[in-house]
């Protein structure tokens, strides 16, 4: 598989992470937190795709198969943080609201 659609896959599975967090967000925010805790744990699944494909990476570098560094490598980078930061805020904000209820 070419660089370019390794990279893709985790600006997907990043985005859709964030996404998924989001929801779940909204879910506890509605008081359903069953729900919210079904779509946490489907975003885990979808940001731990990313992790494993960025050590992948990382582990390829490591071993001298270095990868050019261009725009859409940051991009991706960009989303993989982004996720984790909103699924980190929306896991500490999802136990905030169930200690509320």
């Amino acid at each position: 598989m070419d660089i370019e659609m390794i990279v893709m896959k985790l600006v997907v599975n990043s985005g859709n992470a964030r996404s998924t967090a989001i929801e779940a967000l909204r879910a506890a925010r509605e008081g359903n937190f069953e729900h919210a805790d079904e779509l946490m744990n489907e975003a885990d699944q979808m940001i731990l795709q990313s992790h494993e494909i960025q050590t992948e990476m990382i582990q390829n570098e490591l071993n001298g198969k270095k990868v050019e560094v261009g725009l859409l490598m940051v991009h991706a980078q960009d989303h993989l943080m982004n996720a984790m930061t909103v699924m980190d805020l929306s896991k500490e904000m999802i136990e905030i609201l169930k200690k509320q209820k």
